[in-house]
C-alpha cells in the first residue's frame, strides 16, 4: 500500500516556467559582484593572466559544487533543511546555519540596495546633484574632476554627494557610535523590503514573473553602457589595462586564492537557493545542462563587467590626466563614487545615471529574492502546518524582523556595518557551511549513490570527471578558501575603516552563531533525537532516514 504525503507545491512543467527557473538562477548567482569585485581583482591579479587561475577553479571547484546543488534540490525536491533527512541527518544544521547566514545577508545587502535607490531618486534632476561644489554638503576640498588644477589630493563631487549626503558619515565616530538611523535612506530600504515581498509572498508564482524583468534588464543596460563607454577618449587604454596579461604575478599564492574566492561567491553554492530553485523542477529536467548554461553565463556576466568598467575608468583617467591604477576602487566605492563621476561628465548624464542605477536594483533584487527564498522555502517544506500553509504571514513577519534588525545599517555610521556583516556574516561561514555541506553529500551520502539518483534523473551516470571531483577536489577546494580566509580576515575587511577590538570578537561571535548551528544539531541528533546503544545511535545520526523514501518521478512535489 502506497502513502503519499504532499509537501510544498512544485508546479514548473511549461517551457515558460522552464525558463523562469533558468532566469532565477542566473539572476541570484550574477549580482553586484559581478560588477564591483571581478574586475577589479581582474587587473589587480594579473589582468589577463588571472583568467588562467579562475579558469581552471570553475572546472575543478565551482562548476562541480553548483552542479550538485542543482541536482540534489531537483532529485530530492526540498529546501536545504528537510533534505538532510535523506542525505545525513545529523547534519541537519547545515540547513540551519544557511538560514541564519541568509538573515545575516538580508541585513546589509537590502541596504547596498536603498543605497542605489537613493541615488535613482536623485538622478531625477535636470542636472545631477554630484556634478558641482556648490551643494550644502560639500566642503572647501571639493573640485570636480574636470577642473584644470585637480589634485589627487582634492575630493571629488561625487565622493563627497556619497559619502555626505546619501551616507553622511560625518556625523558618526564608526561602530563606536553609529548616531541615529537616517530616515531618506531607511524610507529607501523600506521600499526595497516591500517590493521583495510582493515578489516573494506566492513563492515562485510571484517571483518566477519578477526575474523576466530583474534578470533581463542589467543585460540590456549593461550592454548600452558598453557602447557608450568604448565610445569615450581613452576607453582603450582602459580595456588595454584591463586585459594585458602579467603572466609573472601567477607565481603569487594570493592570485589563485582570490581566483577560488571569486569563483566561489560569483555563483554562490551554498546559500540554499540553488537547492530551493531546483526543487520546482520536473523531476527528469536537465540539471546537468542548466548548470553549464547558468554558469557559463555567469562567467561571462563577470568579463563583460570588466569591458563597461574599465572603459568608464580609462576615460576617467584620460579626464584627470593620471593613470588608471588612482582612478579604480573596489567595492561600493566603484560603483557609488568613481562611475557616478564618470556618468557626470558625459552628455546626457541624467540618461546614463537612471539606467545603471537601475541596472544595480536588478541585479541586487535578484540575488536577495534567492537568499530570502532558500530560507523560506526550507521553512515551509520542514514545518508544512505551521509555516507552509501560511505562507504569506510568514513572509511579512520574517521580512519586518529582518528591516527591524537592518536598522543600524541605516544609520550615519552604517557603511562600517555594512563592510564588517558582508566578512562576519556569510564571508567566513559559507565557507565551513558549504565545505561540511559537500562532505555530508560526497562522504557520507556517497558519491556512488548521489550518482545514481543523477542518473534515475537523466538516464546516465556522470562521467568520472564529475565523481573525481565530488570525491577529492572539491572538498579540497572549499576547505583550502576557508582556511586562506580565516588567515586573512583582516584583509578581507580592509583598511578603509577602522575597527576596535571589541567589534572583532563580536564579528567571531557573529560567524560562530550559524557555524555552530551544525555541531549542535548533531549532539541533538545524538543525544535527543536517536535511541539504542552508541552504535545505533551513530548508525541512526548518519544514515539517511529510510522513513523518507525516495521521490516519485511522475510526480510534482510528493514522496512516498
Amino acid at each position: 500500500r502506497v502513502l503519499v504525503v504532499s509537501v510544498t507545491e512544485r508546479p514548473r512543467e511549461t517551457w515558460g516556467q522552464k525558463a523562469e527557473f533558468l532566469l532565477a538562477v542566473i539572476g541570484f548567482a550574477v549580482d553586484l559582484g559581478n560588477v564591483w569585485r571581478f574586475p577589479y581583482i581582474c587587473y589587480q591579479n594579473g589582468g589577463g593572466a588571472f583568467l588562467v587561475p579562475y579558469c581552471i577553479f570553475l572546472i575543478f571547484g565551482g562548476l562541480p559544487l553548483f552542479y550538485m546543488e542543482l541536482a540534489l534540490g531537483q532529485f530530492h525536491r526540498c529546501g536545504c533543511l528537510s533534505i538532510w533527512k535523506r542525505i545525513c541527518p545529523a547534519l541537519k544544521g547545515v540547513g540551519y546555519a544557511i538560514c541564519l547566514i541568509d538573515i545575516y545577508m538580508g541585513m546589509y545587502y537590502n541596504t547596498i540596495i536603498g543605497w542605489a535607490v537613493y541615488y535613482l531618486f536623485a538622478s531625477f534632476t535636470s542636472k545631477l546633484p554630484w556634478t558641482s561644489c556648490d551643494n550644502p554638503w560639500n566642503t572647501q576640498n571639493c573640485m570636480p574632476v574636470t577642473s584644470e588644477n585637480f589634485t589627487q589630493l582634492a575630493t571629488t563631487p561625487a565622493k563627497e554627494f556619497f559619502e555626505r549626503k546619501v551616507l553622511e558619515s560625518y556625523k558618526s565616530d564608526g561602530l563606536d557610535f553609529m548616531g541615529p538611523v537616517k530616515p531618506e535612506l531607511a524610507l529607501c530600504v523600506f521600499g526595497v523590503f516591500v517590493l521583495v515581498y510582493f515578489s516573494l509572498w506566492k513563492g515562485v508564482r510571484s517571483a518566477g514573473k519578477v526575474v523576466w524583468v530583474t534578470a533581463l534588464a542589467p543585460y540590456v543596460v549593461l550592454i548600452i553602457l558598453l557602447v557608450r563607454g568604448v565610445s569615450l577618449p581613452g576607453a582603450d587604454e582602459g580595456i588595454k589595462y584591463y586585459l594585458t596579461p602579467e603572466w609573472h604575478k601567477l607565481k603569487n599564492s594570493k592570485v589563485w586564492i582570490d581566483a577560488a574566492s571569486q569563483i566561489f561567491f560569483s555563483l554562490g553554492p551554498g546559500f540554499g537557493t540553488l537547492l530551493a530553485l531546483s526543487s520546482y523542477n520536473k523531476f527528469n529536467n536537465n540539471c546537468y545542462r542548466d548548470a553549464l548554461i547558468t554558469s557559463s553565463i555567469n562567467c561571462l556576466t563577470s568579463f563583460l563587467a570588466g569591458f563597461v568598467i574599465f572603459s568608464v575608468l580609462g576615460y576617467m583617467a584620460f579626464v584627470q590626466k593620471t593613470s588608471i591604477d588612482k582612478v579604480g576602487l573596489e567595492g561600493p566605492g566603484l560603483v557609488f563614487i568613481v562611475y557616478p563621476e564618470a556618468i557626470a561628465t558625459m552628455s546626457g548624464s541624467v540618461f546614463w545615471s537612471i539606467i545603471f542605477f537601475l541596472m544595480l536594483i536588478t541585479l541586487g533584487l535578484d540575488s536577495t529574492f534567492g537568499g530570502l527564498e532558500a530560507m523560506i522555502t526550507a521553512l515551509c517544506d520542514e514545518y508544512p502546518r505551521a509555516i507552509g500553509r501560511r505562507r504569506e504571514l510568514f513572509v511579512l513577519l520574517l521580512l519586518a524582523f529582518i528591516f527591524l534588525c537592518a536598522l543600524p545599517t541605516m544609520t550615519y555610521g552604517g557603511v562600517v556595518l555594512v563592510n564588517f556583516l558582508n566578512v562576519y556574516g556569510p564571508g567566513l561561514a559559507i565557507l565551513f557551511v558549504v565545505f561540511v555541506e559537500a562532505a555530508g553529500v560526497f562522504w557520507f551520502y556517497g558519491v556512488d549513490r548521489f550518482s545514481a539518483d543523477v542518473e534515475q534523473m537523466l538516464g546516465q551516470k556522470p562521467g568520472l570527471f564529475w565523481r573525481i571531483c565530488w570525491t577529492y577536489i572539491s572538498p579540497v577546494f572549499l576547505l583550502t578558501i576557508f582556511i586562506f580566509s580565516i588567515l586573512g580576515y583582516k584583509e578581507m575587511l580592509g583598511e578603509e575603516f577602522y575597527y576596535p577590538p571589541w567589534s572583532i570578537q563580536v564579528g567571531w561571535a557573529v560567524t560562530c552563531s550559524s557555524v555552530m548551528c551544525i555541531p549542535a544539531y548533531m549532539v541533538y541528533k545524538y543525544f535527543f533525537a536517536s535511541k539504542g546503544n552508541c552504535k545505533q545511535r551513530l548508525q541512526e545520526s548518519f544514515k539517511p532516514d529510510a522513513s523518507c523514501g525516495s521521490v516519485v518521478p511522475g510526480q510534482q512535489g510528493t514522496t512516498v
